[in-house]
């Protein structure tokens, strides 16, 4: 059986971030990702990051991507990719589907002392009529399409939302060539940035509020030929009458992203469920432990925001790990948490980072009562 210091599960920002702090410390790490290439969402960013110098501000994601494959890499952590945790057992027993360059794969067991969930979030669907036509697709997936692989998912665009996911990935899709006839959104203000919003305006693409998408248009060669789309009243339904049919080869949909739990329930951590963050996210202190020992979480898997945050929440964790296998002194892994809770504070300044705050100490909070664990110091 492998053994190994840390297993970290999700090769995205957090997951990167957790095994290059362990491994810095002088943890032996693997991280496995079941994608085939490591960096998560980063090598999907090219716009841009926000915020101070600490987080990297000007900088486009896929730099940032790079810059951390190569910390990895000099912090010794083992990477794994196409390959799945299939199982998590007792005494932190791991079972591995292993996916080779050749299409192969394996199946390993492991043995690890400290285990990192980093596994990110999923899109969530909107059923309407015809919703299951190819040229559906998450605005995730059009996104991975033109700034991955480097391909068009289609010519004319409808956006259903207009979060920060929505407005950015449009005008990517735009800036790859594409038409982006307009975006709806059922709510009556834009849910994103306002620096955002303004390149759609000026690039002069409609942002119609208050609207939803009642239908999928199935043309003759079985794939998306328009959608129909209608106003909607206060309770969100749509007003009879207010029809209007569009004319599209591809729907996207930016309608938020739920945290991804399975293996958080898989190994038995509790959950609790927050709606500001997504839906059901583990329990966990401020050294992004779970109730689980030696079960730590970060990123997105806690609730869902943004890279940053996951770089920062990632650190905490690797952090922690090392401090638990003795090879940080708990005193100084106290130290570089307390600084990187002060940024991740700085980060959840605003309109939309404030109440995250408020909620994260909450399920802090309840940790404490549930688990019984000190209380958190910030």
């Amino acid at each position: 059986m492998l053994q190994k210091d840390i297993l970290v599960i999700g090769a995205g920002p957090a997951g990167l971030a957790a095994s290059i702090e362990a491994g810095k410390l002088g943890a032996s790490v693997l991280l496995v990702d079941l994608n085939m290439q490591p960096g998560g969402q980063l090598f999907k960013q090219i716009h841009k990051f926000f915020g101070s110098s600490a987080h990297r501000s000007g900088t486009r994601g896929y730099d940032i991507g790079k810059q951390l494959l190569t910390e990895a890499n000099e912090a010794n952590v083992e990477i794994w990719m196409q390959s799945t945790v299939i199982g998590i057992f007792p005494g932190n027993k791991i079972a591995i589907e292993k996916g080779f360059d050749d299409g192969k794969k394996e199946i390993i067991t492991l043995q690890a002392n400290k285990i990192i969930i980093a596994t990110g979030a999923s899109e969530n669907a909107i059923r309407f009529k015809g919703w299951t036509t190819p040229g559906v697709m998450g605005a995730g997936a059009a996104q991975t399409m033109i700034n991955v692989n480097h391909v068009k998912p289609g010519q004319k665009i409808v956006m259903l939302g207009t979060g920060n996911v929505g407005l950015i990935v449009s005008y990517q899709l735009m800036q790859a060539g594409c038409d982006v006839v307009t975006l709806v959104d059922a709510a009556p203000k834009i849910g994103g940035y306002a620096v955002h919003a303004a390149k759609i305006c000026r690039a002069g693409v409609p942002i119609r509020l208050q609207h939803t998408i009642i239908e999928a248009i199935k043309g003759t060669d079985g794939c998306v030929s328009g959608c129909v789309i209608a106003k909607v009243d206060e309770h969100f339904q749509p007003i009879p009458g207010t029809e209007e049919t569009i004319d599209c080869d591809t729907i996207t949909l930016a309608a938020g992203l739920k945290p991804t739990m399975d293996l958080v329930k898989l190994a038995g951590c509790e959950l609790t469920y927050n709606g500001v963050f997504g839906g059901y996210i583990p329990l966990h202190n401020e050294r992004m432990e779970t109730s689980c020992k030696g079960v730590y979480v970060a990123g997105d898997t806690t609730g869902v925001e943004e890279a940053n945050t996951a770089l920062e929440e990632g650190k905490i964790a690797g952090i922690s790990a090392a401090e638990d296998l003795g090879l940080i002194s708990s005193e100084t892994a106290g130290q570089y948490r307390k600084e990187i809770w002060e940024r991740l504070h700085a980060l959840r300044l605003g309109p939309f980072g404030e109440k995250r705050m408020v909620e994260k100490e909450a399920i802090m909070k309840q940790y404490k009562e549930k688990i019984g664990a000190p209380e958190p110091i910030l």
